[in-house]
């Protein structure tokens, strides 16, 4: 797997250039990444990450199902699906890069896991967009969101990404 991975990091690169910026070849210590605590971060953050995209597919499944029984689904719970498929895709990108030591994937993982949370809850408050299955799915994906966002927010993680230009403690 590694060595297929490697093969892509050409590729891995230059996306790494389109969503990081400047910062994109910022790295963490080596030492730092390693600590058990960081590694259980990221496994901690992983696993929430793979619970999320299981309610991402379970609320395709469902759509797919209430359709195929003649109930009509709204096109915003397509759209909805497909976002948060698109945007969890996403999320683990980022969470891969951070897991190898790239500041950038760190604070991109971070402002997003507070982010969608919030726009995902207002969404969801609006009455009559989604119907009720939908908005319990919304909320399930905020509050393990907060999650991610906890882990990524310790005192430890936030010290072993120091902003650029700040030294790691």
């Amino acid at each position: 797997m590694n060595a297929l991975l490697q093969r892509f990091e050409p590729l891995f690169r230059r996306l790494d250039r389109l969503a990081g910026g400047r910062q994109s070849q910022v790295r963490i210590d080596d030492e730092l990444l390693s600590h058990p605590r960081t590694r259980r971060a990221f496994v901690a953050i992983t696993w929430l990450l793979v619970l999320e995209f299981a309610i991402g597919i379970a609320a395709v499944v469902v759509a797919l199902v209430l359709a195929t029984q003649g109930i009509p689904v709204e096109w915003s719970v397509w759209m909805r699906t497909v976002v948060v498929l698109g945007m969890t895709a996403t999320l683990f990108y980022f969470a891969w890069r951070a897991s190898l030591g790239y500041y950038w994937g760190y604070s991109r993982l971070r402002l997003f896991s507070k982010i969608f949370p919030v726009i995902t809850l207002v969404l969801a408050a609006i009455p009559g967009l989604y119907p009720l299955w939908m908005v319990t799915e919304q909320i399930v994906f905020s509050l393990i969101l907060i999650g991610v966002a906890d882990y990524l927010d310790s005192d430890h993680m936030r010290s072993v990404f120091p902003r650029p230009g700040r030294a790691a403690s």
